[in-house]
C-alpha cells in the first residue's frame, strides 16, 4: 500500500548558498539527478512539441537546465531558456554552457507565485519543473499549477515517486557517498512525492490533456498539454 503524502522541511532549503554541507549536497543531487535521467524524461515531450521559449521554475544553479538543453535538439531562432529561482542563480559558466547547446539562458530571481502572477511575465511554449512541485502542499500546488497553465500550452514535471521501493532506496543514498543533508532530504522528498494521478487531480483548468505516469524506478512524471481545439 502506498503511504500517504507527508511533507517535512528539507535541510537544504534552509541552508545558505555558501554553506559547505549544502554545497556538497547540491553536488550529490546533481549526481542523483543524472542517475534518475530526469532530463531525458522531461526532454521527451519537449522534443515532440519543439518549443522555442522554455521556462524552468525552481531552476536552482542551472545544472538541470544544462542537462535538459543538451538533451534537446538545436532550437530555431528566437530561442530562450529562462531559469527562475527564488534564491539560487546559475554561474556565468553554466549560462555559457547552456547557450553553447543553442539555448540562450536568462536567469530570473523571483518568487514563483509572484513571477507567474505578474502581468509582465510573458507566455512560454513550455514550462518545466524538476524536483520542485513536491515542496508544496496540495492547496499551494493547485494554485501554482493554475498560474503555470495561464502562461503556457505545455507543462512538464518530474518528481519523486512516493512508493515503498523509492522510500527504501532513498535510505540507501549514503552508499553512493551522499552526505547527511542529502540522506535526510532524499527520504523527506520521497515522503512528499506523488503517485497515481495526484497531480492531475490538482489541475483545475479544463481543455487540457493530462498524462501522469511512473518513470524509471523512482520517478513520477506529469505532462499537461493544452487541447488544440481550445
Amino acid at each position: 500500500m502506498t503511504p500517504a503524502r507527508r511533507m517535512e522541511p528539507e535541510w537544504l532549503d534552509a541552508m545558505a548558498q555558501d554553506d559547505p554541507r549544502g554545497m556538497r549536497s547540491r553536488r550529490d543531487l546533481a549526481r542523483l539527478n543524472a542517475i534518475m535521467s530526469h532530463a531525458r524524461w522531461i526532454a521527451a515531450p519537449l522534443r515532440e512539441a519543439r518549443p522555442v521559449r522554455i521556462a524552468e521554475i525552481g531552476a536552482g544553479d542551472g545544472g538541470f537546465a544544462l542537462r535538459l538543453a543538451a538533451a534537446l535538439p538545436a532550437p530555431s531562432s528566437g530561442a530562450e531558456l529562462v531559469l527562475l529561482d527564488r534564491a539560487a542563480a546559475p554561474s556565468e559558466g553554466t549560462v555559457s554552457d547552456i547557450a553553447a547547446c543553442g539555448w540562450p539562458a536568462r536567469p530570473v530571481r523571483a518568487d514563483v507565485f509572484d513571477w507567474l502572477s505578474d502581468p509582465a511575465t510573458p507566455r512560454f511554449d513550455a514550462i518545466v519543473a524538476n524536483l520542485f512541485l513536491h515542496h508544496f502542499d496540495d492547496e499551494r500546488l493547485a494554485g501554482l499549477l493554475e498560474l503555470a497553465g495561464n502562461r503556457t500550452d505545455l507543462f512538464v514535471a518530474c518528481e519523486p515517486r512516493r512508493s515503498n521501493l523509492a522510500l527504501a532506496s532513498s535510505r540507501l543514498v549514503g552508499l553512493l557517498g551522499c552526505n547527511d543533508v542529502t540522506r535526510h532530504d532524499a527520504v523527506a522528498s520521497v515522503r512528499a512525492g506523488f503517485s497515481g494521478d495526484e497531480i492531475s487531480r490538482l489541475w483545475r483548468a479544463r481543455g487540457w490533456i493530462l498524462e501522469e505516469t511512473p518513470c524509471g524506478l523512482f520517478s513520477h512524471r506529469f505532462v499537461a498539454r493544452r487541447h488544440a481545439a481550445v
